[in-house]
């Protein structure tokens, strides 16, 4: 497991980028759990974020693709708007302890 950051820096209702061995992650945080994913629309296959840690909808509910606006799950990573509606983006394995936040790759 490689270590991405302190608890504290990824709050709740809220997402964070990260590069980890060259890939592209995004971290999203809903109702205390982390959740992790590649940072990859399933449409084009291109960052879903429109500036950098802004991955989320203007509720802060749903992952939002800047592109072309498909929405997905924070808890599944599945598309459930737009154009790869019924896709999901590719989960990755995640804990957090005391240390923090870490990914398995």
């Amino acid at each position: 497991m490689k270590f991405l950051c302190n608890s504290s820096e990824l709050a709740d209702a809220a997402s964070r980028g990260f590069e980890v061995e060259g890939q592209k992650l995004l971290a999203v945080r809903r109702d205390g759990q982390v959740y992790l994913y590649l940072n990859r629309c399933p449409h084009r296959g291109i960052p879903l974020e429109w500036q950098p840690d802004r991955f989320l909808d203007d509720s802060a509910s749903l992952i939002q693709c800047a592109t072309h606006g498909a929405l997905f799950l924070m808890e599944t990573g599945e598309c459930i708007a737009g154009p790869c509606a019924g896709k999901s983006l590719a989960a990755l394995p995640c804990r957090e302890d005391s240390q923090g936040i870490w990914v398995g790759l």
